[in-house]
């Protein structure tokens, strides 16, 4: 099906040109204040130069140097995929000086663009790891080699510069139609007919194409979707399922294999989907959200099980304790769920992305914002050591977070969707503007029939649950207002002009002629909450969580005083929020060393209960080495 592609500059990762919802960007969406500002002030003010501080050490920046020189001569620094690395660096940059109009970023950032720019072959081929004297060939190793997984950070970074400086972006965009126009050749019909071993160039050459028109890209991108799972890669020990090659995209009715490639792959067959208006496809790829959510999540959002191919396990197979949930999968299901809410509207998709921002990517960084997690266990059972600050950690083997990895790949991540956040906060439709993550915010937008669509959010959200909307304008035609009520919040009301009424999960509208000055008030119940797992998940029985809000918490020894294995939650003495510390009455069990742990004898006897602070997940070791746990069994 040949179509035409309409272009925008809309300062956002995601422009469909069609579904149910257009996003709102940078430009038109400002975060001001509370829990995501205090973020991204930190991705911008300290992430950002620790990141390519590491880059500069690690050599992988200096790669392209090399490269340029004609000097690498198998001396190249950092692993296959490093390259990817530097473009997510890039595009953190990007975003970042569209947020803040940094001057002094920019020129970082242009030094850095020429830099890779040098690097690049005259028929736009650009990797530092092939096809050089010393050298593999070029796309001799496609189950391994990440050629093309790099290409999709680099146009991923190209998009984020054209859509916040379209007049100046520095000729990175330019390098990228380069480097794309080459893989449409290579890759196109008629050309090499297989896939790269690791899903990302498909949702960056939708986008690609999105923001410049050339049907093309998004063309490659689908043939790059339907060749997957067709055995174009060679079977390996983890078999075709590790790299999504082992059923086609619209057959499959799950994700599986490595986490980040299932959902990277994911978010671009939704871009594919809506771009060639393939209902088929957007069922097979609903579907399989469906049937993740519902069966391979864990509570925190977070995806695989498996340390081994960093990998999701088997339905409900979800071990608090050997969670993998790596930062950059938990970065993959934003983007999957986020294309999904464009391209349906629907409010379930916006649940698990909070779910998601607020305990997997918010956990990564540490409150500096120089050290990271790369997986998210919920429950470490051996006080962490702490990292080397001047040597690159194994990357799942860091118990706390550390300043670097061997494989970096979550921290330039977690940057860049830090530094693009405020594209994430609300969608417009023909009938008005939808409300779809809560924090304080600036909104000043337009419908599409020109009507002004000014708003100012404020909250204390998420330790607080009401959420205010004010209008800035007056617009004499009636629009609606939409705001999201998050599955967990029965009980929420909101407040109108015309008075209050119940506001059931799902969403709420509010459909009026506005004036300015006009509030609109959600208030959604933030208490404290208990969660039982679903009995198939075998490793959690006996056991419940304890959530407020979006916030998943946590007992930390820390404030235990003891192993958090030695805790039980006392339900009977319920829980209280006191200034907004949750507190509960656990009660720890007496210990005895036994030759045989197994026997008639069931628990341990239990000693005296006290009150201990429960603290959201996402804190957790900012104060030091500590043991764990999400999951807690019931005294």
């Amino acid at each position: 099906m040949t179509m035409t592609l309409t272009t925008t500059t809309t300062a956002t990762p995601v422009t469909p040109s069609r579904g149910a919802l257009r996003p709102l960007g940078l430009d038109e969406v400002q975060i001001t204040g509370g829990f995501w500002a205090e973020r991204q002030a930190v991705n911008g003010a300290a992430s950002l130069a620790h990141i390519e501080h590491w880059m500069e050490r690690e050599g992988w920046i200096g790669n392209f140097d090399a490269a340029a020189a004609g000097t690498l001569d198998g001396h190249r620094g950092g692993r296959e995929f490093s390259d990817s690395e530097v473009y997510k660096l890039l595009e953190a940059m990007a975003w970042e000086i569209g947020r803040t109009g940094d001057a002094a970023l920019e020129a970082r950032f242009r030094a850095l663009v020429d830099r890779v720019a040098a690097a690049q072959e005259p028929d736009g081929y650009l990797n530092t790891n092939f096809g050089r004297p010393g050298q593999r060939p070029r796309y001799s190793d496609l189950e391994w080699g990440h050629e093309l997984y790099c290409y999709g950070h680099l146009f991923q970074a190209a998009v984020a510069r054209a859509r916040t400086r379209p007049d100046a972006d520095g000729g990175l965009l330019a390098l990228a139609r380069r480097a794309a126009d080459h893989v449409v050749a290579t890759f196109g019909p008629g050309g090499i007919a297989s896939v790269c071993g690791h899903a990302e160039i498909e949702p960056a050459l939708a986008e690609l194409g999105r923001a410049t028109g050339d049907r093309r890209y998004v063309d490659q991108a689908a043939l790059f979707v339907e060749r997957r799972g067709t055995g174009t890669l060679a079977d390996i020990d983890l078999g075709r399922e590790y790299y999504q090659d082992d059923v086609p995209v619209r057959e499959a009715t799950v994700l599986r294999g490595h986490a980040v490639r299932a959902n990277y792959l994911a978010a671009g067959a939704v871009d594919v989907a809506v771009e060639t208006e393939d209902a088929g496809l957007l069922d097979a790829l609903t579907t399989q959200w469906e049937n993740t959510v519902a069966r391979r999540t864990y509570v925190t959002g977070g995806q695989g099980s498996h340390h081994e191919g960093e990998s999701f396990g088997d339905d409900y197979e979800l071990p608090p304790d050997r969670a993998y949930s790596e930062t950059c999968a938990g970065i993959g299901s934003v983007m999957f769920s986020w294309r999904l809410l464009l391209a349906q509207g629907l409010p379930r998709y916006a649940d698990l992305v909070e779910r998601t921002l607020y305990n997997v990517v918010a956990t990564s960084p540490s409150a500096e914002g120089t050290a990271f997690y790369y997986t998210n266990t919920l429950h470490q059972r051996r006080p962490g050591t702490v990292p080397p600050a001047d040597v690159a950690s194994p990357r799942a083997s860091s118990s706390l977070r550390a300043p670097w990895f061997a494989v970096s790949c979550c921290p330039p991540n977690v940057a860049r969707t830090l530094a693009s956040l405020a594209a994430y906060v609300a969608t417009t439709d023909d009938d008005g503007l939808q409300l779809h993550q809560y924090a304080p915010a600036r909104i000043r937008t337009a419908l599409a029939d020109g009507r002004r669509v000014d708003l100012d959010v404020e909250t204390a959200y998420p330790r607080d649950g009401v959420v205010r909307v004010t209008v800035a304008t007056t617009e004499d035609r009636p629009w609606t207002l939409t705001l999201r009520v998050p599955a967990w919040a029965q009980g929420a009301t909101l407040v109108t002009p015309e008075g209050t009424q119940e506001a059931a999960p799902g969403t709420v509208q509010v459909h009026r002629r506005f004036a300015a000055g006009d509030v609109v008030e959600l208030r959604l119940p933030t208490a404290p909450r208990v969660s039982a797992a679903d009995p198939r998940i075998d490793a959690v029985r006996g056991c419940v969580v304890v959530e407020r809000g979006p916030e998943v918490l946590c007992v930390e020894s820390v404030d235990l005083g003891a192993d958090v294995g030695d805790a039980r939650l006392d339900l009977a003495a319920g829980l209280r929020d006191v200034d907004g510390r949750v507190l509960a009455t656990v009660v720890t069990r007496t210990a005895d060393e036994r030759a045989w742990p197994y026997g008639s004898g069931g628990e341990h006897p239990l000693g005296g209960g006290s009150e201990v602070q429960l603290i959201p997940y996402h804190d957790w070791a900012n104060r030091g080495p500590s043991t764990m746990r999400v999951w807690i069994p019931l005294a």
